[in-house]
């Protein structure tokens, strides 16, 4: 019976237990083809990665699924990724070959221990959302501080900016009608201070509340650039996870429309094997 060995990390934070929790099978060469959405939805995390010999210029090919389907790019599994294999690779930068492209993530150490890692993300292009008034009305909101943009990058996300993070606290979405209503993340935000309160909804694609969501704080920090809430190369902090007990940080930077990185911690917090 053959056997995978896997990597469990926490995201988004440099502490266990917190984050976004992510599964890599870091040689997925012989696990059949049918058994890679399996291995996920066993998983059950937002995100399982596997991990492939590149087939261009990159270090290594990835393929992303979430419990109920497979993504061309998402956040929190290339930069943990890039966490797991850096390490005994000895690289200070990573090339991941994604569904979307090449993605390169720079990784700060502190010794030979990883601290830190920068992904610059792909270009993405914002478009109106056609269907904010229903979205608004499904949330029990009134009204979007910025204009409701959706985002197409990773499972792609409308964002709503509320008036403050206490509103976003309270948010008790109906996870069934969103789904029905969009295939996209929903990413409800607002300034907190000197940082910016987050809660992103994936129902469609098996994830209710995301604790962490890379491939939407990178469309957040374009989008307050974009609407002059921040200036472009302003660096933001997202805080997310606090409602779903998986507090995380997150930061991102949107240097141009066409530049922007998203940066955090990672944590190795589990090694395995799976039998198939």
């Amino acid at each position: 019976m053959p056997s995978f060995r896997y990597v469990f990390a926490d995201v988004f934070t440099d502490v266990p237990f917190a984050g976004n929790q992510l599964a890599v099978f870091t040689d997925a060469r012989g696990i059949p083809e049918e058994q890679l959405q399996p291995l996920a939805r066993e998983i059950d995390f937002s995100e399982t990665v596997f991990v492939y010999p590149a087939e261009g210029d990159g270090h290594a090919r990835i393929r992303i699924f979430t419990p109920t389907l497979e993504l061309p790019f998402a956040g929190h599994p290339v930069l943990g990724t890039a966490f797991v294999l850096a390490g005994p690779l000895q690289l200070d930068e990573l090339h991941l070959e994604t569904g979307a492209d090449v993605v390169p993530v720079r990784l700060e150490r502190d010794g030979s221990r990883i601290v830190f890692g920068w992904m610059r993300q792909p270009v993405v292009v914002p478009e109106a959302y056609e269907q904010a008034g229903e979205l608004l009305a499904l949330l029990g909101v009134e009204l979007s501080g910025l204009p409701v943009e959706l985002y197409r990058q990773g499972p792609g996300h409308v964002l709503v900016e509320l008036e403050s993070p206490e509103s976003v606290a309270t948010l008790r979405p109906d996870f069934a009608a969103l789904q029905e209503l969009s295939p996209y993340g929903t990413d409800c935000f607002a300034r907190d201070g000197g940082v910016w309160k987050s809660r992103v909804f994936v129902p469609a694609h098996g994830v209710g509340e995301d604790p962490a969501t890379g491939s939407a704080a990178g469309p957040l920090a374009l989008h307050l650039a974009r609407h002059g809430r921040i200036a472009f190369g302003d660096e933001i902090e997202i805080r997310q996870g606090a409602e779903v007990g998986r507090p995380s940080t997150l930061h991102a930077v949107a240097r141009s429309p066409e530049e922007v990185e998203v940066g955090g911690s990672a944590v190795v917090v589990a090694r395995g094997e799976f039998r198939l």
